[in-house]
């Protein structure tokens, strides 16, 4: 088994370093405070290339593997930025690339890797079907040479800021399938369009820390037929398939939070001097940092074995599920070590560890609750009966 480090990895994470030195903590502390949209950070992401790594060459894109994807969101949030912001325009459009036609993929692929459209918002979650995806009520009727839109969303992160929007209805009405996981298609907005039209009503979600989350509300949305992706009533399986994805990238960027929390805290507790000695000397605060890089460790591991499997072609569903699981868990317990470490002074606007510890704290509940992850992991590894 090879452990080794291919050398186009240290130069991807070198160059993310390097991109996010010019966007230190008072960037994002400040973006914090006021709740806006990292607008530089991401056109500098997009003018390098790194948010098409996903993208094909022939498309524009750079090629890489969700294996360098991963890297370069790890890296964004080690060095103390936010990943979230921008990591939707790197994998959304998965969907159509994989189930998309030839004349989608040509019309919106290379106009999303050169950054000239964004495609960063993804409407599935419903107030009444949370991760229920099945049961949600979003129709989308077929009139003519189009479809007609209605219903509601809820967590649609970044709606205010994208250009396209990926969306999941049903084209047939839940109490007519016998199979429930069909009956859903996937659909192409021009978001922009709509909401001038007062097709789509965006309205901010406000939270604890700086998502930039939405709900939108769908009156009569007029759809193109061209813009259904993949065929009518598969749309959930489309959708599933883009969700191993984005489970091993969340993980991925837990890793980055994870680290950020664990050289913070060693660092501080290194320099900080109390009765005549530093207070990492102590083992109550030195052994859960300790503890925390480890389990870190343990995390990575498995992240970079669902990323293999994802970019062998191969099942990864439970590796990219544990991935997230673990990695959040590490985050969290890496947050809570670094906010220790520093007593009062994590508390502490100016020293930003309240602040990621807001973000990280995330990733336990979404894009999906860790709970959910075990249950996945009960039924569909361990092959126990169902849970509630």
């Amino acid at each position: 088994m090879d452990f080794s480090v291919p050398e186009d990895h240290h130069a991807i994470r070198a160059a993310i370093r390097e991109l996010c030195t010019g966007y230190g903590d008072s960037y994002w502390r400040e973006l914090d405070r006021t709740k806006a949209y990292p607008t530089d950070f991401v056109r500098a992401l997009t003018d390098a290339g790194w948010l098409g790594a996903l993208i094909p060459t022939e498309y524009g894109g750079a090629g890489l593997g969700i294996t360098e994807a991963s890297l370069i969101l790890e890296e964004i949030n080690r060095a103390g930025g936010n990943a979230g912001t921008a990591h939707a325009q790197m994998y959304i459009m998965g969907t159509v690339l994989r189930h998309g036609s030839p004349e989608q993929k040509q019309r919106y692929l290379p106009g999303i890797a050169r950054g000239e459209l964004r495609l960063q918002a993804f409407g599935v979650t419903e107030p009444d079907a949370g991760s229920e995806t099945t049961r949600l009520r979003t129709t989308a009727v077929r009139r003519g040479d189009c479809y007609i839109v209605n219903g509601q969303k809820v967590w649609t992160s970044r709606a205010e800021h994208s250009d396209l929007l990926l969306l999941l209805a049903r084209t047939t009405p839940y109490e007519e399938l016998s199979d429930k996981t069909r009956g859903l298609s996937v659909f192409l907005v021009d978001l922009q369009q709509a909401v001038a039209r007062s097709q789509i009503e965006i309205r901010p979600i406000q939270t604890m820390l700086n998502h930039h989350t939405t709900e939108l509300f769908i009156t009569d949305l007029q759809v193109p037929a061209d813009n259904l992706v993949g065929e009518e009533g598969m749309g959930f399986r489309y959708i599933i398939d883009g969700w191993n994805a984005e489970r091993i990238l969340i993980a991925a960027e837990s890793i980055g939070d994870g680290r950020w929390f664990v050289s913070r805290a060693a660092r501080y507790g290194t320099e900080r001097v109390v009765f005549g000695h530093p207070i990492g000397a102590n083992q109550g605060v030195q052994f859960p940092i300790a503890q925390a890089h480890a389990r870190l460790e343990a995390a990575d591991l498995l992240r970079f074995k669902a990323a293999w499997l994802f970019d062998s072609g191969q099942r990864c569903g439970a590796e990219a599920n544990m991935a997230k699981l673990l990695a959040a868990q590490a985050a969290w317990d890496a947050a809570n070590a670094c906010l220790d470490t520093h007593g009062g002074y994590g508390f502490a606007v100016e020293f930003d560890v309240e602040r990621k510890f807001r973000e990280t704290r995330l990733y336990s509940v979404a894009p999906i609750n860790n709970n959910l992850v075990l249950a996945y992991v009960g039924q569909h590894v361990l092959g126990m009966p169902r849970s509630y």
